[in-house]
């Protein structure tokens, strides 16, 4: 990799070297126009280092961690302040690791990062969708004059993919004129998660799909230490069983966005979010040649 990466402590199980893994883990610390309260830089960090809770096993799954090929390369070396630079950067590093054919695993950082790398993926995969889960639109022209914005990120991608390629579920806040162009230019489902996905999920099938997940999709009472907190989203075995459901999708990649460890009390946030990933890893990553996949509800 000629991106420059700056050294973490690795992700739970990912301990493979970068050529001998599929799957990729990237911490992209991107936190320079978040609005409201900052410190998204440091979720990657606290995401890895609150993952040695977990077992790599994932009993609903009935996979392994330690049975994928996963790499961590680290956090992407950012500059202070520079939005475009560093949206060029996260770009780059992003075309990098679809060219080799890796599955890549972004932790955010600010939301804002998944304009460049959803733009990169969109070069390798013709016909990219994005699914976002999040209890924000994001569809703003900009935000107090600024077009590149974790506010206006998904209006970007409109303008990039096409807004039929974009598809919203679990959005609660916005303003009136978001809520409008998202039931006119995107596939737009507000408030639920569930009923939703069951509903669009055969239209992705075979398609390459875009998975970005805000952590504030997950109501603060259960994700709190996010910068953007909203009351009245989903619990944390909601958004779980939300990524069960994604299960036979063509994802590319996936990021998870807006973990801010700074209001993040008792790193309840950072737990639910390093369980997110291990589950997503597990439902992403394709089976190898004589595994088996048996995972089913806990409950007997």
């Amino acid at each position: 990799m000629r991106s420059r990466f700056l050294r973490t402590t690795p992700f739970l199980a990912a301990f493979r070297a970068y050529h001998e893994a599929r799957s990729v883990l990237v911490g992209v610390p991107l936190d320079v126009t978040t609005s409201f309260r900052p410190g998204t830089r440091w979720g990657p960090r606290a995401i890895r280092e609150v993952s040695e809770v977990l077992e790599e096993y994932s009993p609903r799954l009935g996979r392994d961690l330690r049975e994928i090929p996963l790499a961590d390369l680290g956090d992407l070396d950012l500059v202070p302040g520079r939005v475009e630079k560093n949206l060029q950067l996260i770009q780059e590093m992003a075309e990098e690791i679809f060219s080799h054919g890796k599955l890549p695993f972004f932790l955010g950082g600010e939301h804002l990062i998944t304009y460049p790398l959803a733009k990169a993926a969109a070069r390798f995969y013709p016909g990219l969708v994005v699914l976002q889960l999040d209890a924000h639109a994001d569809l703003r022209e900009d935000y107090l004059g600024q077009r590149l914005s974790h506010a206006t990120v998904m209006r970007l991608l409109t303008t990039e993919l096409g807004g039929k390629n974009i598809y919203q579920l679990g959005v609660r806040s916005g303003t009136r004129e978001e809520f409008e162009y998202g039931y006119n230019h995107t596939h737009f489902y507000p408030g639920d998660l569930a009923a939703p996905l069951e509903e669009l999920k055969l239209s992705l099938v075979g398609r390459p799909v875009y998975l970005t997940l805000d952590i504030d999709v997950v109501d603060p009472a259960f994700a709190p230490g996010t910068g953007t907190p909203e009351p009245g989203g989903c619990t944390s075995q909601e958004i779980l069983e939300t990524l069960y459901a994604l299960r036979g999708l063509n994802i590319v990649a996936f990021d998870l966005v807006e973990v801010c460890p700074p209001y993040d009390h008792g790193n309840v946030t950072a737990v639910l979010a390093a369980k997110i990933l291990r589950e997503a890893v597990l439902v992403i990553e394709p089976p190898a040649a004589g595994q088996t996949e048996h995972g089913g509800s806990l409950t007997r």
